[in-house]
């Protein structure tokens, strides 16, 4: 069975993590996977909304890191690069439904969610720094416009997880239900969005991010730029060696 699967139903294109057995974590493969359902979805006149979802116990654990040293992103053409391209340029509605954790892109990738629902077991983090490396997604130019510089500068820095509530209250997340009910919930509102004027959704959306996204992309390709360099520096080498012989990272010297 394939580790993404997608399906169209009611104008909603539902694009569900599924390798459960792995925690969701996320191949260069499976990123293609998303990447082309999401240009199908663009062009496709059956989907007027898209809806990202993962299972009740956890929606990412972010990258798969033995997949991500065998093939890490080169350029910016890569798998990963390209998905989070296609999701920020999207010009019909995108939401996502969250319950578990939502490790690094797991996290990132809402910043590009018109409306995001999650589960009260819901557990979000953006560890960039803890590998050695730096955001992604342009997340380091979005989180702190949402969550102020602060909050945005504990968790990009920190690298710790915040909560569903935490989440809500800075505005990443619309509603928080159980998490048995988080897709139910998700599905039920994407519906709602896929029954309304496709033209219409599509240019309040236009209106609300026209501004920045031009400054998103371009955003991307520079933390694209600095992430490839700093995978092969010190610090990243530490951090994926220690991960893979399970053990504490030593950063004092770097």
């Amino acid at each position: 069975m394939s580790d993404i699967l997608t399906h169209i139903d009611a104008g909603v294109m539902t694009i569900t993590f599924n390798r459960l057995d792995k925690k969701n974590s996320i191949t260069s493969a499976m990123y293609g996977t998303m990447a082309d359902a999401v240009d199908q979805a663009r062009s496709d006149a059956a989907v007027r909304v898209v809806l990202i979802q993962g299972h009740e116990t956890i929606f990412s654990a972010g990258n798969d890191i033995g997949d991500f040293l065998n093939n890490p992103p080169s350029s910016k053409e890569a798998n990963v690069f390209r998905f989070l391209r296609s999701i920020a340029a999207l010009e019909k509605p995108l939401v996502a439904a969250v319950a578990g954790p939502a490790v690094g892109i797991g996290t990132t990738l809402l910043f590009h969610c018109d409306l995001v629902y999650a589960g009260d077991n819901a557990a979000f983090s953006m560890p960039f720094v803890n590998l050695g490396l730096c955001p992604e997604a342009a997340s380091s130019l979005l989180a702190p416009r949402m969550f102020g510089y602060h909050r945005a500068a504990e968790a990009l820095m920190l690298g710790e997880p915040f909560y569903a509530e935490a989440a809500q209250e800075v505005g990443l997340v619309n509603r928080v239900v159980p998490p048995t009910e988080v897709n139910a919930m998700a599905q039920t509102q994407a519906r709602k969005l896929a029954a309304k004027p496709l033209s219409s959704l599509i240019e309040t959306k236009r209106l609300m991010k026209g501004a920045q996204a031009q400054e998103v992309l371009a955003q991307m390709d520079v933390e694209a730029a600095s992430f490839g360099r700093m995978l092969s520096e010190p610090a990243a080498k530490e951090a994926f060696g220690a991960f893979m012989e399970k053990r504490k990272p030593d950063f004092s010297k770097l």
